[in-house]
């Protein structure tokens, strides 16, 4: 019963998860430098591969089944929090699986630029957001933000009500509006400014950015006048749209 009770869970250097030295089902592993080990493609172990290699022990030997709700795990917790939730702690996803947060909570406490007030919602101290940073943006009726950029980050920016006028470049030489329903992409270290065009609305808009962590490096650029209007050119566009 001790050999038994001495059967391992282990991965192999492939990515399989293998039990009792038979493949149970494979996977995909990123090593501790979130780099792809031996070729994988971009996949951390899933609940159900660690679930039915479970479920394979405790058929086979039953009376280990209390061992191994215990957390002498022969493999690590490296994986995506939530994957191995036990059934005496808490139902599997339960806090870390969908998160919903209230519109009145949204959080101050972030990255700011002049002339604009930003509110977190989606972040990693916040819901453990690795990979995306998402909160709303007011801009007040007649005001303007600073020159900035987000570093490597990049930005979309939905317009829910108002009227935003872009401006963009070395001296923010270019210029393009955008109003209810349109989406603003913002590529990586690009100086923008955002102008709320109405001079009685307010511009309220949401913001996307590909990281969990807002970055916002404000600059001093002195703005080229007047100028240049940008036309939206796409294949759906050919000749240009504002």
């Amino acid at each position: 019963m001790e050999a038994r009770a001495a059967s391992r869970l282990a991965t192999t250097a492939a990515g399989e998860a293998v039990f009792n030295g038979q493949t149970v089902c494979s996977v995909l592993l990123l090593d501790k430098d979130g780099l792809l080990r031996n070729g994988a493609s971009p996949r951390r172990p899933t609940a159900a591969c660690w679930s039915e290699a479970a479920r394979r022990r405790s058929a086979r030997f039953p009376c280990t089944l209390a061992a191994m709700s215990s957390h002498d795990h022969s493999h690590d917790h490296s994986h995506t929090p939530g994957d191995l939730r036990h059934s005496h702690d808490q139902p599997a996803w339960k806090h870390d699986g969908v998160r919903v947060i209230p519109g009145n909570q949204l959080d101050a406490n972030t990255a700011q630029t002049p002339g604009m007030n930003r509110q977190a919602a989606i972040n990693f101290a916040r819901v453990g957001a690795q990979k995306l940073w998402a909160g709303t943006v007011t801009i007040h009726a007649n005001a303007k933000t600073g020159a900035h950029h987000h570093g490597h980050l990049e930005s979309v920016i939905y317009i829910v009500k108002g009227r935003a006028r872009m401006r963009w470049g070395e001296h923010l030489e270019f210029t393009a509006e955008a109003g209810p329903g349109d989406f603003i992409y913002v590529p990586p270290y690009v100086p923008h400014q955002e102008i709320n065009a109405s001079p009685t609305e307010a511009l309220e808009c949401v913001l996307c950015r590909s990281d969990g962590e807002a970055v916002a490096v404000n600059l001093d650029i002195e703005p080229a006048e007047p100028p240049e209007q940008v036309l939206w050119v796409d294949p759906t566009h050919p000749q240009g749209g504002v």
